[in-house]
């Protein structure tokens, strides 16, 4: 099989290796790959060398996170797949591979878009901005980065009863925020935008920050933009790659005197009433994701700038190297 493997700073290969078929474990899949979709900003970083996240592996690793394909071959005890089902998963940028049933795969319900599905995964983690951050419905949400996961927030937002503004660096990112179901979008660096978002709130405020950029201006913009007693969302890696600080992340001005609250989105729910176990967790946010898909209600597939082939990938990391802010849902066609 053939798989994408990333040895050093800019240093990407497409290489074979070999994949025993005829072997399975009793609870493992065999999947063969049909697309696999890109996530930009943080394989953007690992690919550009920054520094690593705490608990990701070293050189060389794998690289990518949202896998779609056909399930071709069933270990004796599997339970929840068939031979022919369409999967999505966290399988990285391969051919085929086969992985543990009880591992991060699920089920592609019946009539969904590929294209669609294949960003499942992310935007599973941009609906876990709003339930750990403990969204009501009727608040007003701010969303600071418009890349994969920012747009995804943006447009489960509405779904869930938010009114929701995107900011962001550039015009194209505007009009994608639009197309994805932002009520209003604006510059993160608009001298106005302080007035904008007070029109755009009615005077009362951004109750929920969400953000997906990891610079620590989007981080200032975050924290400035967020009413009192408000919460940031935390998705990014603030600051990965940056330059130093050349202000207090944690300023009395924002932190104490307007009462913020800092939530880390990781893979853990929040603690509060009812348990962890009662609500919607990992698996299920991800099955409902898939169904807003299957339904029609969610397409991030409306926000692919690329369909390109595997042998392209190298090329469309260099882009994501360069910044280019015509890039978002990018896809790999196996």
């Amino acid at each position: 099989m053939k798989i994408a493997i990333l040895y050093g700073p800019r240093d990407l290969r497409v290489e074979e290796q070999e994949l025993d078929t005829a072997n399975l474990e009793p609870d493992q899949v065999w999947v063969e790959t049909q697309i696999s979709g890109f996530k930009i900003g943080t394989d953007r970083g690992n690919y550009e060398g920054a520094e690593q996240v705490p608990g990701a592996p070293d050189y060389p690793r794998s690289v990518g996170d949202s896998n779609l394909g056909i399930v071709r071959g069933v270990g004796s005890a599997v339970e929840h797949f068939a031979i022919g089902d369409q999967v999505v998963s966290i399988a990285s940028h391969q051919s085929e591979y086969i992985m543990s049933e009880k591992l991060r795969i699920v089920k592609v319900p019946a009539g969904t878009d590929p294209e669609n599905a294949v960003f499942s995964n992310l935007y599973a983690l941009s609906a876990h901005c709003y339930t750990k951050a403990m969204f009501t419905p009727g608040e007003t949400v701010a969303v600071v980065g418009l890349g994969v996961l920012g747009l995804g927030a943006v447009a489960l937002g509405p779904l869930f009863g938010a009114r929701v503004v995107g900011l962001g660096n550039s015009e194209l990112r505007l009009e994608m925020a639009g197309r994805a179901g932002a009520h209003s979008a604006y510059l993160s660096d608009d001298p106005d935008l302080m007035a904008k978002l007070h029109e755009f709130t009615g005077g009362k405020g951004i109750d929920l920050v969400i953000l997906t950029a990891n610079p620590w201006p989007a981080f200032r913009t975050a924290m400035e933009v967020v009413r009192k007693n408000g919460r940031v969302s935390v998705v990014s890696l603030p600051g990965r790659g940056e330059d130093p600080l050349d202000f207090n992340p944690l300023d009395m001005r924002w932190f104490y005197d307007k009462g913020i609250s800092l939530i880390a989105v990781n893979g853990m729910e929040g603690e509060r009433y009812p348990g962890p176990t009662e609500r919607c967790a990992g698996e299920k946010r991800w099955d409902h994701v898939l169904q807003l898909m299957q339904d029609g209600l969610l397409e991030p597939k409306k926000l692919i700038t690329h369909r390109l082939h595997y042998s392209e990938m190298v090329e469309a990391y260099e882009m994501a190297y360069r910044r280019e802010k015509n890039m978002l849902n990018v896809v790999f066609n196996w």
